[in-house]
């Protein structure tokens, strides 16, 4: 496992960490405590020192097996979580300091751990970003020591930008893959980018960059895959990178031209990730022991070659640069 610096945090964390909104269920599968308590475990032996859940994942189920796990490993290992997606209407306007606190508070008791390492709002609403008093709220939960750092999940560019300006802020959780490249144009030029720990998120664009579905895919109708497709349940962007599921599938193909060989597409979509060093982490998920597995190995793949890099830049620009750039 190779590690990276968490921006002005200092911490050490695994390149390749473990994104928990599948882990053990979820995706129109139901959750399975043993499930995910063996994923979580299998991670930390593999290396992985760094774990991202919500509270919102299988309704706290997923939050409380990754503190479960955590308080019985002595290795160190960073939790992240996240709030704000309960408050509904999830609209601006219902975010309050008291909620969110109590949500905090919430996320506690639910991993049974005496601080989170990382809390971050949970891609609220474009006008918070304009709200100090909410972020002034994490400044009190770190000097209570709740929380040791704040962070913000976004998803938008713009939105992170907004962000980073709040000294409080001490990363950015962002989509970014084969599929969303904007970040690296944009994002990861600003001049202050490595003061920020930077978690890459959806890197296999929700399977899609695997390289295993076709046309005649079909996916469990309560998997967001299915329903979510067009944004009826959150942004769509969280769903296949927003990228039209045919059109999609034609740029894999394309992607598949240019990496032949025995080593699956999706290992090669991790290590494109990694190829940028503003990544601090890329948080893959996995619904089981081989898809953990597949996703560390990843990170033992040689550099890709300046050569093949363009050549996955130009697959964006003819197939999905005018319909992803704009709307993220």
């Amino acid at each position: 496992m190779n590690f990276r610096t968490f921006g002005k945090t200092g911490w050490q964390v695994s390149d390749i960490s473990l994104g928990t909104w599948q882990v053990g269920g979820g995706w129109g599968k139901p959750f399975s405590e043993k499930n995910a308590q063996d994923i979580i475990h299998a991670a930390i032996d593999l290396g992985v020192n760094f774990i991202d859940t919500a509270d919102v994942y299988d309704n706290g189920l997923s939050e409380a097996a990754v503190g479960k796990v955590v308080r019985e490993r002595k290795q160190k290992v960073y939790v992240a979580t996240k709030c704000g997606r309960r408050i509904s209407p999830h609209i601006a306007a219902s975010y309050t300091i008291d909620l969110l606190r109590k949500h905090v508070e919430d996320s506690l008791r639910n991993t049974g751990l005496e601080s989170i390492d990382l809390i971050q709002l949970h891609c609220p609403p474009s006008k918070i970003y304009q709200k100090p008093e909410i972020f002034g709220l994490f400044e009190d939960l770190i000097a209570e020591g709740k929380i040791r750092a704040m962070g913000v999940s976004v998803e938008r560019v713009d939105e992170a930008i907004q962000a980073m300006s709040y000294p409080i802020v001490s990363s950015i959780q962002i989509i970014f893959n084969m599929f969303r490249q904007k970040p690296s144009e944009t994002l990861f030029n600003h001049p202050e980018i490595s003061r920020f720990g930077i978690i890459a998120r959806v890197p296999l664009a929700s399977g899609l960059l695997s390289g295993k579905y076709s046309a005649n895919t079909t996916f469990n109708p309560q998997d967001h895959r299915t329903f979510n497709r067009n944004g009826e349940a959150f942004d769509k962007g969280e769903t296949f990178s927003g990228v039209p599921y045919d059109l999609a599938l034609e740029a894999v193909e394309a992607l598949k031209e240019i990496f032949k060989g025995d080593i699956p597409l999706a290992h090669w979509a991790l290590r494109w990730i990694l190829q940028f060093p503003q990544v601090s982490t890329v948080i893959p998920g996995a619904s089981n022991l081989q898809q953990l597995t597949s996703n560390v190995e990843a990170g033992s793949l040689p550099q890709i070659s300046p050569q093949v890099m363009s050549q996955v830049k130009n697959i964006y620009d003819l197939f999905l640069r005018d319909l992803i750039d704009p709307q993220w």
